[in-house]
């Protein structure tokens, strides 16, 4: 006599009663515990922080030399290694380790865990971790950076691969790597609301990765907005950045006209940077919220933003700021709490 596991039909039948269940979906915290052991990735750009990935500046400083000075705009570059590095002198790398520590200080006392991914010995830029990825709820997509050096292993292009690396060690969701002729760098990336997400247009992020990133967010229901950076602005963290739930601190010189009026609908208070310190101010980071860490040499914007309610705490960050980017750009949130 035919066994039942013998007939054709067994595997149907079996199947019935065990059925795939795609719900709770993915990033559901039930699911993550379960699949990933903890709840990754954020809702929104102000919720208290968990842990944070960063990069202590050390040796790959050093490829920047004082040899490589150019008069007509005041900096260090190679053209050939994709860097750039504003003063006449090459880096005080002992400098940038003590306010970089310093940071970190910061973030621990305020019970940050701090990750610390390690960089390509060939790439100055390694410290901006920001770039190397935008995280959302649920997990990292993982960026496609744009400079690319005549050298193997030399640019920011390369970076994605120490990421990917880091991610995948701490247990980590990679929901998607950026690829193609897609270029985006998570500096032009931020949400403004749980439900909704600023994206930038620049030479370093394009369409082709534009539509990429939305395909993940429509998954989630979150709507992405697409911004053009005016001139050769870089990211859009030095346009706005989110300070609480309801406010932001942005460079309008930096923003399309229609953006401010994109704030109000949703809700967003925009505070103006002053003037004097708008470059160094905008660079910040939201602790919880409505608190933050900022430049200490963006003292008329600090007051700006504590005469609307929003806590600052100023950190020295001159040096590294020499290298082209700030605070925010040093950071790059992989846990923030829904609150």
């Amino acid at each position: 006599m035919e066994k039942m596991r013998d007939n054709s039909m067994y595997y149907h039948i079996v199947l019935a009663r065990i059925p795939p269940k795609p719900f709770p979906p993915f990033e559901e915290e039930e699911m993550q515990h379960r699949v990933w052991g903890r709840v990754w990735g954020v809702y929104n750009d102000v919720g208290t922080i968990k842990t944070i990935l960063m990069h202590r500046p050390g040796q790959e400083l050093e490829r920047i030399t004082a040899d490589k000075y150019d008069p007509s705009i005041d900096a260090l570059i190679d053209d050939a290694e994709q860097w750039y590095f504003r003063s006449e002198q090459g880096p005080d790398i002992p400098g940038m380790q003590a306010e970089h520590d310093a940071l970190v200080k910061i973030m621990r006392d305020n019970g940050v865990e701090v990750i610390f991914v390690e960089g390509n010995p060939k790439d100055p830029n390694a410290m901006f971790t920001r770039d190397m990825g935008m995280v959302v709820n649920g997990g990292i997509i993982i960026s496609r950076m744009g400079p690319v050096g005549k050298e193997f292993g030399t640019g920011r292009r390369g970076e994605e691969a120490y990421i990917t690396r880091k991610v995948a060690e701490i247990g980590m969701p990679i929901l998607h790597t950026i690829h193609g002729g897609g270029l985006m760098e998570g500096g032009s990336f931020c949400f403004l609301t749980d439900k909704t997400a600023a994206i930038a247009l620049s030479k370093r992020g394009n369409e082709t990765a534009v539509k990429q990133v939305r395909n993940v967010l429509d998954i989630q229901g979150v709507d992405l907005m697409e911004i053009p950076l005016v001139g050769y602005s870089m990211h859009i963290d030095g346009a706005i950045v989110m300070v609480d739930h309801d406010k932001a601190i942005i460079n309008i010189e930096r923003l399309p006209y229609w953006f401010a009026d994109k704030l109000q609908e949703l809700g967003i208070q925009a505070i103006h940077a002053d003037y004097r310190d708008a470059k160094l101010a905008v660079n910040c980071i939201a602790l919880r919220p409505g608190k933050i860490i900022m430049d200490e040499l963006a003292p008329w914007s600090a007051e700006r933003l504590t005469a609307k309610g929003v806590e600052v705490i100023t950190t020295a960050y001159k040096e590294c700021r020499k290298h082209g980017g700030g605070i925010h750009c040093s950071t790059l949130p992989l846990v923030r709490e829904r609150d």
